[in-house]
């Protein structure tokens, strides 16, 4: 199998974001807020706004889009925290690494940004995306929210915190 690589976004990469944004939306629309139709909808103009309010990091194999991650400020009240939000990895490539490489990447974005913390936000009863941030380090705090995303039931999410070093008392991960 050939290697990941992953590579972030600029501005004018919006049409790559865009394209592999609404593959992902139509792939798996139960794991995001948006709609395909909502997104598809939208102007050059809005891409290339959303390209600069977060970091958008692309994984790619044999120049292939295989995954796509964000990262971006988490609140004004936590200015240095980030927050790792819109993780995607296309069905083919799901156990092969991908996701561990693209939240490795948003990790050291985040730090080489100077953020301590790294936020993931992940369904309460969601045991494998508890369990794969919980192997990153991630810890559940007690940030909870309504789920975000369609859901049948009432589950909410829960914020797992990744210390990204440089705090009293905690020790830098190595990424």
């Amino acid at each position: 199998m050939s290697e990941i690589s992953v590579r972030p976004l600029g501005e004018e990469d919006w049409q790559q974001y865009r394209d592999t944004r609404l593959t992902a939306l139509r792939e798996s629309p139960e794991a995001f807020v948006a709609t395909v139709d909502e997104e598809e909808a939208y102007d050059e103009d809005f891409w290339r706004l959303r390209m600069t309010r977060s970091a958008r990091l692309l994984a790619e194999r044999e120049g292939q889009p295989i995954g796509i991650v964000s990262v971006g400020r988490s609140s004004d009240d936590k200015p240095t925290t980030s927050e790792l939000f819109g993780l995607w990895v296309s069905p083919e490539a799901r156990g092969s690494g991908v996701a561990s490489e693209l939240v490795r990447a948003g990790a050291r974005l985040a730090r080489e940004q100077g953020q301590k913390q790294l936020a993931y936000w992940v369904g309460s009863d969601n045991g494998r995306a508890v369990a794969f941030a919980s192997g990153f380090g991630f810890r559940p705090t007690a940030d909870r929210r309504p789920m975000r995303v369609k859901s049948d039931d009432d589950e909410d999410e829960v914020a797992m915190v990744l210390a990204l070093g440089g705090d009293r008392g905690s020790a830098p991960v190595d990424f």
